[in-house]
């Protein structure tokens, strides 16, 4: 998946998913941002604590509610570390 592509689609599947919230784009964006800096790896590395900020959320309750409804709407696919100093794996779906 490239850059263009990723966040073309997106918009796409966003304007027309009566689902999804500010909370859930801002999210989704910031999965964005470190899929970026990644070197777009699939999958890429994450930590609560650094896509909570790049994404402007300052509830951990709301940051694990729109995480399980991005996964569950299918827009990403995660994978937890369960471990306090090793990040998580996550992937971005962009299909239908």
């Amino acid at each position: 998946m490239t850059q263009a592509n990723s966040l073309a689609r997106l918009v796409s599947r966003i304007a027309y998913d009566g689902r999804l919230t500010v909370t859930h784009i801002s999210l989704y964006m910031g999965l964005l941002v470190l899929w970026q800096e990644s070197g777009c790896l699939t999958p890429f590395r994450i930590s609560r604590l650094d896509l909570m900020a790049i994404s402007k959320i300052g509830s951990i309750a709301t940051y694990h509610k729109r995480l399980k409804e991005l996964i569950s709407f299918g827009y990403v696919r995660y994978q937890p570390s369960y471990h306090p100093t090793k990040a998580s794996n996550a992937e971005l779906l962009t299909g239908n």
